[in-house]
């Protein structure tokens, strides 16, 4: 699964990399973004790429109660395209979910240990996300997004058996592409190379969500059990 991550690189930087518009976003440096915070996310609207603040867990525009994005926070890529949470946006509403790095968490002798999974080469890259928009009782809009996960690589498996789907560079258009076919999207739907990513064994002060800042994700001591 994915239940945190870093999305923190500079606003125009991010604009840059994945040549959206952010007029109207209101983006802050993130280092430990968590379920049901909202975070930036790119998506492919009338005029173009558009940069905009979504709630972290899926709630579909069918869910009867508010309460139900807790659960949809992630999105298994195996048979996405039948689940009834998730095929009406498979098929309309995918996004970009622009990250720095995500953690996932070890058990270990002194406790849960997290550790900061990126690409080796450090810049930020895409998350595939699926996103929708949610009507209240009492007529107020909710938009809200999921991260896909997919089976773990080389690098991620010792630590998790599922990793969130980082997409290619150059699968970015086509997963935003209203044309594309199923059978293509779910092609893009894989692990990452491990060899293109690093891992490192950060502060368990990412154990709670309520901690923020750079600080986190300085490295401590390697994990030998793991990472030999």
């Amino acid at each position: 699964m994915c239940g945190r991550f870093q999305q923190s690189s500079d606003l125009a930087k991010l604009e840059g990399r994945f040549a959206f518009a952010a007029e109207g976003v209101d983006y802050r440096p993130r280092w430990n973004l968590a379920p049901g915070q909202e975070a930036l996310v790119v998506r492919l609207q009338e005029h173009g790429r558009q940069g905009a603040m979504l709630r972290w867990g899926l709630v579909p525009a069918w869910a009867k109660e508010e309460k139900l994005g807790y659960k949809m926070i992630n999105a298994r890529a195996e048979g996405i395209a039948d689940k009834p949470a998730f095929r009406g946006p498979f098929k309309r509403t995918r996004c970009l979910i622009p990250a720095d790095a995500f953690y996932e968490w070890a058990v270990a002798k002194g406790g849960r240990q997290p550790y900061r999974l990126a690409r080796a080469d450090g810049a930020p890259f895409a998350l595939a996300g699926l996103w929708d928009c949610w009507q209240g009782p009492e007529g107020h809009e909710l938009e809200s997004f999921t991260i896909i996960t997919t089976q773990a690589n080389a690098l991620v498996e010792p630590i998790h058996e599922r990793m969130p789907v980082m997409l290619a560079s150059g699968d970015e258009a086509a997963w935003l592409d209203p044309a594309s076919p199923a059978a293509k999207l779910e092609a893009l739907l894989r692990p990452y190379p491990a060899k293109d990513m690093a891992a490192a064994l950060v502060s368990k002060k990412l154990n709670s969500p309520a901690q923020e800042g750079p600080e986190l994700i300085k490295a401590v001591e390697p994990d030998k059990g793991l990472f030999p």
